[in-house]
């Protein structure tokens, strides 16, 4: 009763979401969503970044009051950190309440023009003559780039040495520069170079075709099953009453599926989803349970 009252007023004051650091792709889908939030809910939701680890973020959250004026905006990361470090501030299960999935960053399979595969078919048969011969940009260690690669290998059954990097910029540069040969990170950072053929294509990681990319094949096309990209995710403290959880799912809902945010998120490879909080529960323990075989058989650890 006292959840259901409380929700009659909400919000009351102004929303905080605690963020990744400034000027990164979650940067950018947070800002305008908090924007597109604070008009629809007649309160100031404001960004709150926090650099470094996930942890930090999640931590502060995992620890705010559950009224549903802390959020948490993050990727995948946050519920792949325990899986990567032995010991995390947080449990996913016992702090926090799904909100929704926001929006999805696919990713490109990319390799270097000198490379002799114009496919994911003829990519998986270089690397399965040259076992170990050939390398992949890598970001930090656990990251998505990282896993996307990982999990790539493991379905493809091929060895690609990784070469690690201080992150996804400078190890797309260092495909570019074809120090590595391979690389997989967020579409919209590698379509400008496969444009002007520094890069080559092969195909995009999510799990059906997408609109964005018109022409380009999906991985799981010849693996199937293969799904990776950047997940943006939105989570409240656990405890939260549900109807407060619900009216700020909507919120995003309503945001991410606008035409004019859509067309922002669009235009920078993001495709806004804005999914109920059972959809992201599901989405989450798929996502744990296929990588985390990858995790622990490639014995990968966090930076």
């Amino acid at each position: 009763m006292s959840g259901a009252a409380q929700s009659q007023n909400f919000p009351a004051k102004a929303i905080r979401i605690v963020a990744p650091e400034a000027g990164g792709g979650a940067d950018f889908v947070v800002r305008l969503v908090a924007q597109g939030m604070t008009g629809g809910l007649g309160q100031q939701v404001i960004v709150d970044n926090r650099g470094g680890s996930a942890a930090i973020p999640a931590d502060l959250v995992a620890k705010a009051s559950a009224t549903g004026y802390t959020l948490l905006f993050h990727g995948g990361t946050v519920w792949m950190l325990p899986l990567l470090q032995s010991s995390v501030p947080y449990d996913m299960a016992r702090d926090f309440a799904p909100l929704t999935l926001v929006a999805n960053s696919p990713s490109f399979l990319a390799v270097h023009p000198s490379l002799a595969a114009t496919s994911v078919k003829e990519l998986i048969a270089v690397a399965k003559a040259k076992p170990g011969q050939l390398n992949y940009g890598s970001a930090i260690s656990g990251s998505t780039p990282h896993l996307a690669v990982e999990l790539f290998k493991a379905m493809a059954s091929v060895d690609i040495l990784r070469v690690s990097y201080k992150g996804a910029g400078p190890a797309l540069n260092a495909v570019i520069a074809g120090e590595a040969q391979v690389i997989i990170t967020v579409a919209a950072s590698v379509a400008p170079h496969v444009k002007s053929g520094r890069l080559r294509g092969l195909a995009i990681t999510s799990a059906e075709p997408s609109p964005m990319f018109p022409g380009v094949p999906t991985v799981a096309a010849t693996l199937p099953g293969y799904e990776a990209g950047t997940m943006h995710v939105m989570f409240a403290p656990a405890g939260t009453p549900a109807p407060i959880v619900n009216r700020l799912q909507r919120e995003v809902a309503r945001v991410v599926n606008g035409a004019e945010l859509k067309e922002k998120l669009y235009t920078a490879g993001i495709e806004g989803v804005g999914s109920t909080p059972e959809q992201l529960a599901a989405t989450m323990k798929a996502d744990v349970a296929r990588m985390g075989k990858v995790i622990r058989d490639a014995g990968i650890r966090a930076d």
